[in-house]
């Protein structure tokens, strides 16, 4: 893969904490912050999904302006807002038309994968008819799009469930594959649990094949009564659910926000599943102060597995800095099947 190498990223990463206050460690704490780990693009990119392609990375993120933004980088530590050519400073859309079914403005937590046939994007887009969030897939033969997308209706959509959020695509190391996705129990409407299913796809990627399996649910005083934005890694025969929960905002009463990243182990694609005893896996703290980590994504470079995520920007005296959401990158490694924030 070209791109960066594991040393580069640890000498710019070890480059960027010198600049951002933060001392390195020699040993990972057990229950990491996102304070050690500054952010390497200050906009606002909320759900952050990183693909790389022809020797640089490839960042889509939920709508900011436009149906999908996009970042691109070839160091990691470097990233610049994508464009159109042409145009006074309007940002790149990868999907800058909507299927029928879904209403402008609400295109959320876009995925994307690699077929045989070219690329399909996973996305999140409000229902016109139900007014619920629902999961759409769109293709391209350009990962930079424009992808496209002429099916009447989403390809999921639990309305008895409050709606149907945060698909992520997972190739199994046999070939097959699933999505796994979120069903939106906690909209104000419904009140319901939330829980992450995971189901298979067909071949090319467009259809769910079969019935949805619940692998995990908002059982767990830290979730706050929400689990979302699932993200399954295989390795060494091992799976590993993240998962994010909590509010994703930052509340005037908290110090810091709530949202945190958890993990579950399973015993495959399909589950079963188990919280890990020491959730939350990457929480925020206050001092030095970054606020919120979520809707993580696990990426290569270099032969290095990476967990991208985003975090509230934040004022010097730990407020909201309202910047939005900006993107992070840590190091994961492993150890018997178990994830690990790598030292640094």
């Amino acid at each position: 893969m070209s791109g960066i190498g594991s040393t580069l990223f640890r000498g710019l990463f070890a480059a960027a904490l010198v600049l951002n206050g933060c001392a390195t460690k020699s040993e990972t704490p057990p229950r990491a912050d996102v304070s050690s780990y500054p952010p390497v693009f200050r906009a606002n990119f909320p759900d952050p999904f990183i693909l790389e392609h022809e020797g640089r990375y490839l960042a889509y993120a939920t709508n900011d302006g436009v149906n999908v933004q996009m970042a691109a980088s070839t160091d990691l530590m470097s990233w610049r807002l994508l464009m159109e050519e042409g145009t006074s400073g309007r940002k790149h859309d990868a999907m800058p038309v909507l299927p029928t079914w879904a209403q402008e403005g609400f295109t959320w937590a876009p995925e994307v994968l690699k077929t045989d046939a070219g690329y399909v994007l996973y996305f999140t887009a409000r229902h016109a008819a139900s007014g619920l969030q629902c999961i759409g897939a769109a293709t391209s033969q350009d990962p930079l799009g424009p992808f496209t997308s002429e099916a009447p209706e989403p390809i999921v959509c639990q309305q008895a469930l409050g709606g149907t959020i945060d698909a992520s695509p997972f190739r199994a190391p046999d070939g097959q594959l699933y999505l796994y996705f979120k069903n939106d129990g906690n909209h104000s409407a419904f009140n319901k649990p939330t829980e992450l299913f995971a189901q298979h796809l067909s071949p090319d990627g467009l259809h769910l094949v079969g019935e949805p399996v619940s692998l995990l649910r908002n059982d767990k005083p830290w979730e706050r009564h929400v689990v979302e934005a699932p993200t399954m890694v295989e390795r060494g025969g091992a799976y590993v659910l993240f998962f994010s929960a909590g509010d994703y905002g930052w509340q005037d009463s908290e110090r810091v926000s709530s949202y945190a990243i958890g993990y579950a182990t399973c015993e495959g694609p399909l589950g079963p599943c188990v919280d890990a005893p020491t959730n939350p896996f990457l929480a925020s703290t206050s001092q030095p102060c970054l606020s919120g980590p979520g809707h993580q994504t696990v990426f290569q470079a270099g032969g290095k597995d990476l967990l991208a995520f985003h975090a509230w920007s934040a004022t010097p005296s730990c407020g909201p800095a309202k910047q939005g959401r900006f993107l992070h990158l840590a190091e994961l490694s492993w150890q018997n099947g178990v994830p690990r924030l790598a030292p640094r």
